[in-house]
């Protein structure tokens, strides 16, 4: 269902692949960026990119699963980080990493911004995944 290259004429990633090829006719779902809040949408680990990206990936999972899909089907995110230190992108990326998200692994963007778009908010991640047809569909 996803094909995942590595371009071996380019720079090998470390941790993700160069593109992510899904057949036609598979169900998409394009999430908006998860952001640090928690459910009454007070933000999570202010002043700390690491606890922040650890909520955004808790809220990507409830996103992934609210639409019947998970880390493992991701295929390509934008990971945006209030900073211009590698060490703070290294650091966020961790989180990323050990989330299970470069499991397959997916194609990445890691940016470095002036801001986002809620006060505080130093992590936002937005991703598109494939939603897998449910066991025994289709037959």
């Amino acid at each position: 269902m996803i094909q995942r290259v590595t371009v071996p004429s380019l720079f090998s990633p470390p941790t993700y692949s160069h593109a992510s090829v899904v057949e036609a006719g598979t169900k998409l779902a394009f999430l908006a960026g998860a952001v640090p809040l928690d459910a009454e949408g007070k933000l999570v680990g202010e002043g700390d990119p690491v606890r922040q990206a650890e909520q955004v990936i808790a809220n990507l999972r409830a996103q992934l699963r609210a639409v019947g899909s998970d880390l493992a089907h991701v295929v390509s995110t934008e990971v945006y980080v209030v900073s211009g230190e590698s060490a703070v992108l290294s650091a966020v990326w961790n989180v990323v990493e050990a989330s299970g998200l470069s499991t397959g692994p997916h194609s990445s963007t890691l940016l470095g911004v002036a801001c986002l778009g809620y006060t505080g908010q130093l992590v936002e991640i937005t991703a598109t995944a494939v939603v897998p047809e449910p066991e025994g569909a289709g037959a």
